[in-house]
């Protein structure tokens, strides 16, 4: 049985505690623009009523009545995420030490996976396979191991921040340093994945879109985000580490298939192929924020036979549409 991935494999304490201080300034770069932030309906469904779901540090976020989304609002304006990203001193920090240092480690349990697991999507569904583009391609690793996996036989990174851009191309990346929304270039690759990016933007409705024209006629399209609905997140609330100043949306498999079908995009498949929601409720446990006193089967699952039972568990929350990480595989149709 091989050993169960904790958030420690990818994200080092000691690594991770030195970029706090990154983290803190992003933070406060937003908070001190306040008169720069903006109301929002849901990002989903575009419903305008909604009812409270929480706080922290700063931010306030709400559940929409209709299809139980939830998100930030209010949230701030474009322009100012735009700039916010551009002068990230918490990507500078990913890009020079975090992901050096995990690469590794996120190409065989992370990356490497995730692109033989599309490629056998696309091979199944007879989809074209030459051009992928990655948005948010970051510091390109999953580039790198879509060709290796036989996805596609070109690979174009779209990254905005200057920094991690500038580590696609000299890792010999075709790069688009720019936001998706900028991009006026029209069916430009057979598969275009957006992973983790999504609950970043502010208009996630004119994303889909951009990335519908992205791809070809034929061509799939792959989100990735939280799982609002997923066990890591619904233990946590907004203790969970997927509750910060950078994520503005919080979808759950049936709100983001609604978004992408109204955006005129078939929907193939959802899946929750996440791997460290037990890890990550364990450590919440193990710092006194939840308490398993009360719930014996998770006191045994997660604490008492976490070397059996962590792994077998984890794939039960992935199989079964309950980890907190969130795919949806779309396809545009032929003809449009």
């Amino acid at each position: 049985m091989s050993t169960p991935l904790t958030e420690a494999d990818i994200r080092p304490p000691a690594i991770m505690e030195a970029k706090r201080a990154c983290v803190e300034a992003d933070r406060r770069f937003l908070l001190e623009r306040r008169e720069q932030w903006v109301d929002a309906d849901c990002p989903a469904c575009g419903t305008s009523d909604r009812e409270a779901y929480g706080e922290k540090d700063g931010f306030a976020y709400v559940a929409c009545t209709a299809c139980r989304t939830v998100y930030t609002a209010p949230r701030p304006a474009p322009d100012l995420l735009d700039s916010f990203y551009a002068g990230s001193r918490n990507y500078a920090y990913w890009n020079e030490h975090v992901f050096p240092a995990t690469e590794d480690v996120r190409r065989e349990r992370i990356f490497r996976p995730r692109a033989e697991r599309l490629a056998g999507i696309a091979r199944r569904l007879g989809a074209p396979c030459e051009v992928l583009l990655d948005v948010g391609a970051a510091f390109g690793t999953f580039c790198r191991c879509a060709i290796d996996a036989g996805l596609a036989r070109r690979a174009i990174a779209l990254e905005p921040t200057p920094g991690l851009a500038a580590t696609c191309r000299e890792r010999g990346f075709e790069v688009i340093e720019s936001p998706i929304e900028s991009v006026t270039e029209t069916a430009v690759a057979d598969v275009v994945t957006a992973y983790e990016v999504i609950e970043h933007v502010f208009d996630p409705a004119g994303f889909v879109d951009q990335c519908r024209r992205l791809v070809r006629p034929g061509g799939l399209v792959v989100l990735s985000c939280p799982n609002v609905r997923g066990f890591g997140i619904a233990e946590l609330g907004t203790a969970s580490g997927s509750f910060d100043h950078e994520h503005l949306n919080y979808f759950h498999p049936d709100s983001l298939a609604a978004l992408v079908r109204a955006r005129g995009l078939d929907v193939v498949e959802t899946l929750t192929p996440g791997r460290l929601d037990a890890d990550l409720v364990r450590q919440a446990a193990a710092r006194g924020e939840v308490d398993l006193t009360t719930r014996p089967l998770l006191a045994e699952v997660l604490e008492h036979r976490w070397e059996e039972l962590g792994e077998p568990f984890q794939d039960f929350l992935a199989g079964h549409g309950l980890s907190s990480h969130l795919w949806l595989v779309a396809r545009r149709p032929l003809g449009t």
